[in-house]
């Protein structure tokens, strides 16, 4: 039977230009997926672009663009980073096209017709940055000017028709579906929040709007446009060809396994869009992942304070595996975390170059002077070569929990403290000191060896263009990674003629 798994990014609202918010969240997801892949799982993974609702209208209007021709050009560029951050999604999605508009309507019309949308007159809080609805308890006056307390986007007093879904029908439903799925929303912390907000109480959802025109119009009805949150999660099924719930992808991969996404789209994502689906009678998602935000300092990165970092200049300097390995080890994965130039050097000093990289470059050195620069032949391990080839077995299962789980944490603690073991391993073995006992040094070579190759394969996911570089010396490629080989110690093949390896992490040295 095929382990089939979907996992999907938030799509991205196209207003501006991406900035490391967007870069964090494409790289947790592609190290899922990269992680998965090798466990052998058949991976689907999903990212996009969400390109209807007013404030898409409106960027375009200041431009003087037609809002598609505008979306055309912002799209690219996230597909670009996509490219940028070798990101090894299956699919981009965009809600402007097609296939999209018809799933949208189609689940209209499901929930139209079952009664759980019906028309009405709205007044009320709206925020066109963040495109949500505000109740006053959840407003602040700031000088005069009305403003969402989470986000600090300014709101205004929307009157107008508009169709309601029932979702204070779901309010108890909802929080049957939580307790029967407690790792439903994670982390904890999020789950407790949603929870709260539930059970205060919900009140029916504005889900279309007349006073612009730039969206998937309502079937029934083509003055109103539907609401650009109805419009926008559902790219998560559109690209698995729904309506044809017999079409191959919507059989194999769906509910989903993971969508993953920022703190700050938490409600749209385990309140609004388990409600719809259960209302259509489709499957939720099997969970919801809300991580913290990249901090610029203490402060949220946004267009309005002018402190976003762009993850290309960074990567122009450092590199992209630097970056990857520093947004996944650095972030507290689920909590905020912040990028400095400081802490970015550091890291890829002490883990990159010092650790990782200097122990590839002495094994292979040494390797190349006293056994011809191949795997060479080797004695019975000893009580200490076990040891330490044996912790990859051992924590097998753990590491297999971690994935599963989203314990990002967990994980590279595992891959820095086998780093360190590994460096300390081939110190203490001093094979120089054991030229004489060719058996002994052969070993410790092919200890040491086996332990790059180990180590390689978890650091895969996080850090793919580095790691493959690395296997390619043992003559490993990219569609050939097996995580479970971690557990042989006897993986290499006596004989194995190795290749060369540069230089993989250059030192920075300190202005």
């Amino acid at each position: 039977m095929n382990k089939n798994y979907y996992i999907t990014t938030p799509i991205y609202y196209p207003s501006a230009k991406p900035h490391m918010g967007h870069a964090y969240s494409s790289i947790i997801a592609d190290f899922f997926a990269r992680l998965k892949r090798i466990q052998g799982f058949n991976v689907y993974f999903l990212t996009g672009t969400d390109e209807h609702g007013q404030k898409i209208q409106r960027a375009a209007k200041e431009k003087k663009m037609d809002p598609l021709l505008f979306c055309n050009e912002i799209s690219k560029t996230f597909r670009d980073l996509s490219d940028t951050l070798n990101l090894s999604n299956n699919d981009f999605i965009r809600t402007t096209e097609s296939r999209h508009a018809r799933s949208v309507e189609n689940l209209w019309n499901i929930l139209e017709k079952k009664g759980e949308i019906y028309l009405s007159k709205y007044s009320g809080w709206y925020s066109v940055s963040d495109e949500a609805f505000y109740t006053e308890s959840e407003i602040e006056d700031l000088d005069g000017t009305k403003k969402a307390i989470t986000s600090g986007s300014k709101v205004e007093w929307v009157e107008e028709e508009s169709y309601f879904f029932r979702l204070s029908n779901w309010q108890d439903k909802l929080i049957e579906f939580y307790d029967k799925n407690p790792d439903f929303i994670l982390p904890e912390t999020r789950k407790n929040e949603v929870v709260s907000f539930v059970k205060s109480g919900l009140k029916d959802l504005s889900v279309s709007r007349k006073s612009f025109n730039w969206g998937i119009k309502v079937p029934s009805n083509k003055e109103h446009v539907i609401y650009v949150w109805l419009d926008a999660l559902t790219n998560y099924l559109s690209a698995l060809n729904y309506p044809n719930e017999n079409d191959n992808l919507y059989k194999s991969f769906w509910p989903a396994d993971l969508h993953l996404i920022g703190k700050d789209i938490l409600r749209f994502h385990a309140i609004y869009w388990p409600a719809f689906l259960l209302a259509a009678n489709i499957n939720p998602p099997k969970r919801v992942f809300g991580h913290g935000w990249i901090l610029s300092g203490d402060e949220k990165m946004s267009k309005s304070k002018g402190n976003i970092l762009d993850p290309l200049e960074i990567i122009d300097t450092y590199g992209l595996d630097p970056l990857r390995y520093y947004l996944i080890k650095e972030v507290s994965f689920g909590n905020d975390g912040n990028i400095s130039q400081d802490k970015l050097e550091s890291c890829i000093n002490s883990d990159l170059a010092n650790n990782y990289g200097n122990l590839c470059q002495r094994v292979l050195a040494f390797c190349d002077k006293n056994s011809n620069f191949e795997v060479p032949d080797y004695d019975n391990f000893t009580d200490d070569d076990i040891l330490i080839l044996d912790q990859y077995s051992k924590h097998y299962e753990n590491l297999i929990k971690y994935s599963d789980d989203q314990e990002v944490n967990l994980y590279i603690n595992f891959i820095v403290e086998q780093l360190f073991a590994a460096n300390k391993y081939f110190n203490d073995q001093e094979p120089w000191k054991k030229k004489n006992d060719k058996f002994r040094m052969n070993t410790i070579i092919y200890v040491a060896l086996e332990l790059i190759r180990k180590v390689t394969i978890l650091l895969y996911p996080i850090i793919p263009s580095s790691s493959l570089k690395v296997l390619k010396i043992f003559g490993i490629k990219e569609d050939k990674i097996n995580f479970e080989s971690i557990r042989d110690n006897n993986y290499l093949r006596k004989g194995l003629k190795l290749s060369k390896l540069d230089i993989l992490f250059k030192k920075i040295e300190k202005k």
